[in-house]
């Protein structure tokens, strides 16, 4: 009943804690997703941003990070949502990591005004990585002829099916070049003077959250409620920004159960699995 009479005073006359929004951004970076496997990508992230962001009464907005990265369109989109925002609405960005914010992940983290990791966490990995797999010389044991006919004499660049080509190669070691300069500039712009002057900063290496503070990848060590505490008091509050859900409670967003529905469902379980299968190999490239 005390809660009743509480919500009908004035807010000036509340003596309650501060609340502070919490935004939970965990998992690969990718552009698909489906009911089967949910992703980061902007589309799923910034109805919970924007949440977030509206909270007038809320001095900052604190975002928890865990994720090893993924598309760097998806990362910088992300990135430059929750900036807008921070501008617009006059708010600081708070950036918590959890085990990891490597590669796209960390991109992200650079959103905030301020970087925490626990000691043990992962951070940094700020470079750029394409893979795949070459099956020329199993085709040809099995018997099998592979025919591209295209116009365009680069259109089957990169083709797994055939032998690698120097020209190919080199033509995507330029793009990367491009995509891990962009990186680099972001880094700089967000830490500035906060990072040393160490040149594996910017090779690809990943390090515990510890050698993190060090190189200026981060501004301090700790936990979320630990932090917010210690800043705005004991009685603060974290309230959880969730995304929508189904009526089952569940995140499924394109669901659609009925009368020829089935190729859809089982499509979306196929695009999962292989969601699932990359993200598993992102996350294995840091033990994890």
């Amino acid at each position: 009943m005390a809660g009743f009479w509480k919500r009908l005073m004035p807010k000036r006359f509340r003596k309650a804690g501060v609340t502070i929004p919490v935004v939970r951004l965990h998992g690969a970076i990718m552009a698909g997703g489906s009911q089967f496997k949910q992703t980061l990508n902007l589309a799923t992230v910034a109805p919970m941003l924007d949440k977030a962001f509206a909270k007038k009464e809320a001095p900052v907005v604190a975002i928890s990070i865990n994720s090893p990265g993924g598309s760097p369109v998806q990362s910088r989109l992300i990135f430059q949502r929750i900036r807008a925002l921070a501008e617009e609405k006059d708010k600081k960005v708070l950036m918590f990591v959890e085990d990891v914010a490597a590669s796209g992940g960390y991109m992200i983290a650079l959103a905030g005004d301020e970087i925490f990791a626990d000691p043990t966490s992962i951070v940094g990995s700020i470079g750029v990585v394409s893979g795949g797999f070459g099956f020329p010389e199993l085709l040809r044991k099995i018997g099998v002829e592979r025919r591209v006919y295209t116009a365009g004499e680069n259109k089957a660049i990169l083709d797994p099916f055939q032998p690698e080509k120097e020209g190919d190669i080199e033509y995507l070691k330029s793009l990367q070049l491009e995509i891990h300069k962009v990186f680099i500039d972001m880094v700089k712009m967000r830490r500035g003077e906060r990072l040393i002057d160490d040149a594996t900063i910017f090779s690809g290496l990943f390090w515990s959250g510890l050698r993190g503070l060090d190189l200026g990848l981060i501004d301090g060590l700790g936990e979320m409620r630990e932090v917010v505490k210690r800043r705005y008091g004991k009685d603060v509050k974290l309230e959880l920004i969730g995304s929508a859900r189904t009526l089952f409670g569940r995140r499924l967003p394109g669901v659609a159960f009925g009368e020829g529905k089935v190729g859809e469902i089982a499509a979306g379980a196929a695009t999962g699995l292989a969601a699932s299968l990359e993200e598993k190999a992102l996350w294995s490239r840091y033990g994890l």
